[in-house]
Order: C-alpha cells, then sequence, then structure tokens
C-alpha cells in the first residue's frame, strides 16, 4: 500500500514512517504501526504536514499518524478550488480508500475548519475531533501582526510574496507564538513553496465557511466527541473566545497558559499528551466543563 520515497525516521522497533504517492491530489506522509488506532493531523492555511513534527514521535508510539498537505500546501499541487467542503471532500476519499473508520481527527488553526466539515459531511469516518487553536467564528479575530499584515495584504504582500526570506518567513511564524519558537527547517521549506494566489484564495475559503456558520454551532449539530486546545497567549485569535465552545454537547476544552497560536510547536508534550488522552473511537473525551 506504501511506498517509501525517503530515509524513515528514527522510531522505537516496530514503528516506521512511509511517504505516499499522491492521492486525491494531496501528499502524505503514515508514522507509527500501520495496525494502531489512526489519527489524522491536518494543517493550518499556507502551512503543512511539517507542522505537526514535534508531536509526531510521541503520537506515533501508540497511534498510525497520518500527516497530509492539504493542495497547494507543502508538497501537495495547487487546484482550482480551496473551499473548505472540498478540502473535507478530498480527506474522505483518502480515509475510503485507506479503508480508516472512526478516526480521530486533529485540525490546527484553519485545519480545524477542515476536520469539522469532514465530519459533517462523513460522520461515519470520524471517531473524535480535536482542534488546536482553531478561531471559533468570525467577530473573535484578532488585528493581525505587522509582519503578517505586509506579507498578506495588498498592496505590499504581492511584491514582498516572492522576495521573502527565512528569516522573514521565521519572522512570522514566530508573530503566532507567545514566545520564539524552534521552527522546523522542512516547515520553513514548505511554507516557502505556497503561492500568494493559492495563500489568497484559502484564506477567502476559510472566511467563507465561517461567515455562513460559526465552528461550535456545526459542532452542536454532530454527534461526535470534542477536544478544544487553546492557548491562553494566542495573538491572532481572542483567547477568551475559546470558552464559546462550552456550548457544544461532548466537548472539553483546554487551555494552556503561556501558549500562543502554535501548540505544536510551542507545546509538544502537552499537545501529544492531550491528542493521545482521546480514545481510539472518542470515549475518552468526557462531557464536562472546561479543564484550564
Amino acid at each position: 500500500m506504501y511506498k517509501t520515497r525517503r530515509p524513515a525516521a528514527v522510531h522505537p522497533p516496530g514503528m516506521s514512517q512511509y511517504d505516499t504517492d499522491l492521492s486525491h491530489g494531496m501528499h502524505v506522509v503514515h508514522d507509527g504501526p500501520p495496525q494502531a488506532p489512526p489519527i489524522l493531523l491536518i494543517h493550518g492555511s499556507g502551512a503543512s504536514g511539517a507542522s505537526w513534527g514535534p508531536v509526531v514521535p510521541a503520537l506515533a508510539e501508540r497511534r498510525h499518524v497520518l500527516r497530509v498537505d492539504l493542495p497547494g500546501c507543502g508538497r501537495s499541487p495547487a487546484t482550482e478550488s480551496y473551499d473548505v467542503p472540498r478540502q473535507a471532500a478530498r480527506l474522505a476519499a483518502l480515509l475510503d480508500d485507506l479503508g480508516l473508520r472512526s478516526v480521530t481527527v486533529v485540525g490546527h488553526s484553519s485545519g480545524g475548519y477542515v476536520a469539522t466539515a469532514l465530519a459533517e459531511r462523513r460522520p461515519d469516518l470520524v471517531g473524535t475531533i480535536a482542534l488546536v487553536s482553531t478561531g471559533p467564528a468570525l467577530d473573535a479575530l484578532l488585528p493581525q501582526p505587522m509582519i503578517l499584515r505586509l506579507l498578506l495584504a495588498p498592496p505590499f504582500g504581492p511584491l514582498l510574496w516572492p522576495r521573502r526570506t527565512d528569516a522573514m518567513l521565521r519572522k512570522g511564524i514566530d508573530a503566532t507564538a507567545a514566545r520564539p519558537v524552534d521552527v522546523p527547517a522542512d516547515k520553513i521549506e514548505d511554507v516557502r513553496g505556497i503561492s500568494y494566489r493559492s495563500f489568497r484564495t484559502v484564506l477567502r475559503g476559510n472566511t467563507a465557511y465561517l461567515a455562513e456558520r460559526g465552528v461550535p454551532e456545526r459542532l452542536a449539530a454532530l454527534a461526535v466527541p470534542v477536544l478544544v486546545v487553546f492557548g491562553a497567549s494566542d495573538p491572532r485569535w481572542e483567547p477568551s473566545s475559546a470558552h464559546r465552545y462550552e456550548a457544544v454537547p461532548h466537548a472539553r476544552l483546554e487551555i494552556l497558559p503561556g501558549v500562543g497560536h502554535l501548540p505544536p510547536l510551542e507545546a509538544p508534550e502537552a499537545t501529544a499528551g492531550l491528542l493521545l488522552g482521546l480514545g481510539a473511537r472518542g470515549v475518552d473525551v468526557p462531557a464536562a466543563g472546561p479543564e484550564t
């Protein structure tokens, strides 16, 4: 089923890493025992599966970890449509091809919208949803750091985009964290690969999805356990807005003190621990109030 395309990562005996050929326009990396309970990691806007690198070794000890590069990101080619439901449909087709069910689906930032849309579209595939730094609604978005405004918005964005240096990219990523982070080199490489047009189109698709209906309202209509992880110092989304998820039945909220928008990079051990606490079928996520 899998084709090895680069040296395997260092894992304990009996564990392995595989790159697969493009599946439904997406590059996929598998880590951990293939027979273990599956967990699908979805990155945020303009990022790639490399964003999850620091949490993968811990997850792969007990889970079959799948990391995707959504279309136009990382090693995946660009596409004509970046609508959130279309992205979810691609993931559903991937899971169908792999014969996976009751998957723990984890989304970071806007990857949480794709995770939610997947559960809306194909609840039979999703055992549990985990949202990491996923803004609940448009009115919770904070003014963006200056470096991001310069890179992402006209008139300077289209001019600066092809001139981005590694230092600029690291500064942009650091601007979303509560403190400087160690950014993996492959993440920088993947961020460089996305085009300005693709990135802007992805952002418009995310905005349209949120404008139609907020994430807590969408999740409340689903019969799926939910874990929400939010940094107490998130500079992109109003941290207090995370409490809106308390209205979701069978949801649990975890606030990470001293953490910004990037828990997988800022607090990889805590993030991995929370994700490993999810049962294979989501039964370990109680219908309880927030744990802070």
